[in-house]
């Protein structure tokens, strides 16, 4: 894979790994129109390691339903084999259960299907800067948290966070889905409080829409989420 220098120098190397082919077509010419090199593509879910292999791009474009076989057990053969491309997964939906999977496996940004061309040359220069990227952001801290970095004992003795019992009984309303109006509902208080918590709750996790805030729950353990 290039370094941060030579990116700096050329196009960004680009494989489309999609099992749509007008749907690929079309990301190809998006591509290509913004400056980034399209290296190879494929259909076929069991050729991509191969395939990445040979033409040795610092992006792979990867659709999470590939024909053959399914994104996440490619990221898990990408993986195994030491492909220094960095993998940007395509989902139709960025489900919280998937997200983790996909970080954990290597991938190093995920996101849906409705991006608009913007958003996705800009996740593709994200994480080729060595930077994360989930659905529309740069999330680089909450994803080394997901790797696991730093000590398990760090990082039950800092479990809280500061939380208070409140914004804890917020965030586990957060996470079952709950709007601000259905928490204000169930907790006889203003939507307007129910904001002032969830921005408190966003300083101290230090992240930043309800996707991040679920995942960091759910890998910190800050609740019972059965």
């Amino acid at each position: 894979m290039a370094t941060l220098r030579e990116v700096s120098l050329a196009p960004i190397r680009v494989f489309l790994a999609n099992g749509q082919t007008l749907f690929r077509d079309g990301l190809k010419g998006l591509l290509e129109a913004g400056g980034f090199q399209v290296v190879g593509e494929t259909a076929d879910g069991e050729a991509v390691v191969s395939l990445a292999e040979k033409t040795q791009p610092d992006v792979i474009l990867l659709d999470l339903a590939m024909p053959r076989q399914d994104g996440i057990e490619i990221l898990r053969k990408l993986s195994a084999a030491e492909i220094p491309a960095r993998t940007l997964l395509l989902m139709s939906s960025t489900e919280r259960e998937q997200v983790v999977r996909a970080f954990r496996l290597g991938a190093y940004g995920v996101i849906p299907q409705g991006v608009t061309t913007q958003r996705l040359f800009e996740s593709i220069r994200c994480i080729v800067s060595g930077n994360y990227w989930i659905g529309k952001e740069n999330v680089s801290d909450l994803v080394k948290a997901l790797r696991g970095d730093g000590s398990q004992e760090g990082l039950a003795k800092h479990r809280r966070y500061g939380l208070t019992p409140r914004e804890l009984e917020i965030i586990t309303l957060v996470v079952a889905g709950y709007s601000n109006p259905e928490i204000a509902q169930k907790l006889s208080i203003s939507e307007q409080t129910v904001k002032h918590h969830i921005s408190n709750i966003f300083d101290k996790l230090g992240v930043s829409n309800r996707l991040e805030l679920a995942l960091f729950t759910v890998n910190h353990k800050l609740i019972d989420t059965d």
